[in-house]
């Protein structure tokens, strides 16, 4: 995979972030993730690659775009897996609160996770707890193992989990064993992400979210050096039988991190479009617009921070072709 893919990934993130942060707090998440995708699929036409789409907007009768095997890039160059996520935390942007994002990973070809778009039991850590946690052990037994690989005691930790009914009992489990709890309206990426760096106060974070959000978060975390592991949680019949026509008989299989994404190297890249613990979100004024974005490469190691003071003037359409 070329290495100057990671900032063109970043150009299509800010594209994404600055057209849907228009729509922060006005009440109308569609609106806003229209944005983020229209966007986000104009610039991906000027990135020489070969891209596929493997986690996206659905399948092609579901999405006008970056739908699940649409093709990306400009036809030159390396092919890659695409996994987007263009507004993660529409809610959120809809109510003007914390951690939305713009999203994108990518991986060599054929090594990224095809996950199915439904419900996934997850348990995320950083780096000094990798290979400490096992999503089939009780709570009690993975914040001690947490605890003792980041030298806490378990009442110093902070879980992350969504703010859910599903979640009541996970709750009483996490206050039970003494730990601090963080309760998130939405954004599973931004939470998982926050656990590998210590400035965000974040340690672990458990609970049921969508199993495409688990393959964006594990190519972060792949990069990071952290672990998540999932399982799938069918609703139905029809989402068990789906997952066995796409290779998955065992519903109780766990998912690792050479699930998710198999392959050695791997970029992602987030844009923040409103204010969050990593990232601050998208500032306006007159014809100016300011970002930061994280983008990080596996094969490397690298991860930057990159601050975007853009022209919306010169770039009215955020695209502007090499």
């Amino acid at each position: 995979m070329e290495r100057s893919l990671t900032m063109e990934l970043v150009r299509v993130t800010e594209a994404a972030a600055l057209s849907s942060a228009r729509w922060m707090g006005r009440g109308k998440k569609e609106e806003a993730d229209d944005a983020a995708t229209s966007a986000m699929r104009d610039v991906f036409d000027t990135i020489p690659m070969q891209g596929t789409v493997v986690i996206g907007e659905g399948e092609m009768d579901e999405a006008p775009m970056l739908y699940i095997g649409e093709k990306l890039g400009t036809g030159v160059g390396p092919g890659v897996d695409v996994a987007v996520d263009p507004l993660e935390g529409t809610n959120i942007v809809a109510q003007g609160t914390w951690n939305a994002l713009a999203v994108i990973a990518i991986a060599d070809e054929k090594t990224l996770l095809h996950a199915p778009d439904m419900y996934m039991q997850k348990i995320a850590v950083g780096p000094e707890a990798i290979g400490k946690v096992d999503i089939n052990a009780s709570t009690l037994d993975n914040l001690k193992a947490v605890a003792k690989a980041k030298n806490k005691d378990i009442e110093d930790l902070v879980a992350v989990v969504l703010d859910r009914p599903r979640h009541a009992e996970l709750v009483e489990e996490i206050r039970q064993a003494g730990a601090r709890i963080k309760l998130i309206p939405d954004g599973d990426v931004a939470a998982a992400i926050n656990t590998a760096f210590d400035d965000t106060g974040v340690d672990i974070l458990f609970g049921i979210g969508g199993a495409p959000e688990g393959v964006i978060s594990a190519v972060a975390l792949k990069c990071l050096g952290g672990e998540i592991q999932g399982k799938l949680i069918p609703s139905n019949d029809e989402e068990t039988e789906r997952c066995k026509k796409m290779g998955i008989p065992d519903i109780n299989k766990v998912f690792y991190m050479d699930d998710f994404c198999s392959g050695d190297d791997a970029i992602f890249a987030a844009t923040g479009v409103t204010d969050g613990e990593l990232l601050k979100g998208v500032q306006f004024k007159g014809t100016k617009g300011t970002t930061q974005t994280v983008v990080m490469r596996a094969k490397s190691g690298t991860v930057r921070f990159i601050d975007g003071e853009h022209s919306l003037k010169k770039k009215p359409n955020l695209v502007m072709n090499p």
